[in-house]
């Protein structure tokens, strides 16, 4: 049985481990997906979404620093328990968004690893079984040290944990995985499956039918028009029921909403087909952080003398931003944006972005935005 319980134990500690250091490249992120869950649609709980990072951050610190506790052996009991709280919360997470189709990707491994949610439920039910299995058999796991040298690798992981997730919240992720990453082209990857050659997913609508007598049946879009529903007396469709499945899996092009507005005037082509773009990204003017303003500007000053284009980008709507024109004092015209898209382009507000000829050559935090000298020696206009 000692077999069984040691390779549990290193499958859940390890899994524990990765999922955390995943998460833990980009909190930001992890954030945003928290804020899904907290939506009035889904979990409703919107006074928990000023916390959404903080909460992430914990939440990963708390995943690490569990996984290397039944990795070492330290407080055996009481780290089962624990895991075994926190996969249940995950559980009930992943089936509530697999059920009722509300977050259709649970950032379990954030997005190095996307998981349907179903795929996500299916491994927590696993690691679920797993850790209940090594409850029973705790008595079969041994520290690998002394207290006081397991005491210091917890410390440890708990404290490297954190400065990881201050250092990338302050620069950007070690590792990009978005769809944004330098390198990547956004023309490319705005490419439709019909653009490409591909087939592209299926989806149907599901309507949701109300007989006079009461009587309620669901009926797919298919259904619908080849028996002729609407001709049916007494039947009529619960609007606020009716959703929109994939019954067929295809190729979805990874960007999507990119879609840049200049007042009523869309720049979008303009942006991805100019030689050299400089954009200032500040997907929600309300947390943005203005103090290196100065340093864009003169990195943008630069850009323009040097014939690139520059423009802000913001998903916040111009009446809420007018009154941080002069704050940022930015010469440059700003246009706005889906700010989910935004989010997802840079993990910093405001965060920078150079593009040439759609694709992105370099990305930086507002912390890091370079002066007009390093500018020049990266080469970047």
């Amino acid at each position: 049985m000692k077999p069984l319980v040691t390779t549990a134990r290193i499958l859940v500690g390890a899994l524990f481990i990765f999922s955390g250091l995943v998460k833990l490249n980009d909190p930001m992120g992890f954030g945003f997906k928290l804020e899904d869950y907290f939506a009035a649609d889904v979990l409703n709980l919107p006074f928990l979404t000023p916390y959404a990072l903080g909460l992430a951050i914990f939440i990963v610190t708390i995943e690490i620093v569990l996984g290397v506790m039944l990795l070492i052996g330290l407080k055996v009991r009481f780290t089962l328990y624990a895991l075994l709280a926190m996969i249940v919360f995950f559980t009930f997470l992943t089936f509530y968004s697999a059920y009722y189709n509300k977050v259709t990707d649970c950032g379990c491994f954030g997005d190095a690893i996307p998981l349907t949610p179903w795929q996500s439920f299916t491994k927590d039910v696993i690691l679920l079984v797993l850790i209940v299995f090594l409850i029973v058999y705790r008595h079969l796991i041994q520290p690998i040290a002394s207290s006081a040298v397991l005491i210091s690798i917890t410390a440890a992981s708990a404290l490297i944990s954190l400065f990881t997730a201050r250092h990338v919240l302050r620069h950007l992720p070690f590792i990009d995985f978005r769809p944004y990453a330098v390198g990547k082209s956004i023309v490319e990857g705005m490419k439709t499956a019909e653009e490409l050659g591909l087939e592209s997913p299926k989806y149907l609508t599901i309507y949701t039918l109300r007989h006079s007598d009461g009587k309620i049946v669901e009926v797919n879009s298919d259904d619908y028009i080849a028996e002729r529903w609407w001709e049916k007396e007494d039947w009529e469709i619960v609007t606020d029921k009716t959703r929109s499945v994939k019954v067929k899996d295809g190729y979805e092009p990874p960007i999507h909403d990119f879609k840049l507005m200049l007042g009523d005037m869309d720049i979008t082509d303009e942006v991805l087909s100019a030689d050299k773009v400089l954009l200032v990204v500040m997907y929600d003017i309300h947390k943005s952080d203005f103090r290196n303003f100065t340093r864009i500007n003169q990195l943008a000053e630069y850009a323009e003398s040097k014939g690139a284009k520059v423009f802000g980008l913001t998903g916040s709507s111009s009446t809420d931003f007018e009154p941080i024109r002069h704050e940022v004092q930015a010469a440059f015209p700003w246009a706005t944006c889906d700010m989910t898209t935004l989010k997802t382009m840079v993990r910093s507000n405001p965060g920078l972005m150079v593009l040439e000829r759609g694709t992105v050559k370099a990305m930086f935090s507002h912390w890091d935005t370079p002066s007009p000298q390093k500018a020049e020696n990266m080469g970047l206009f």
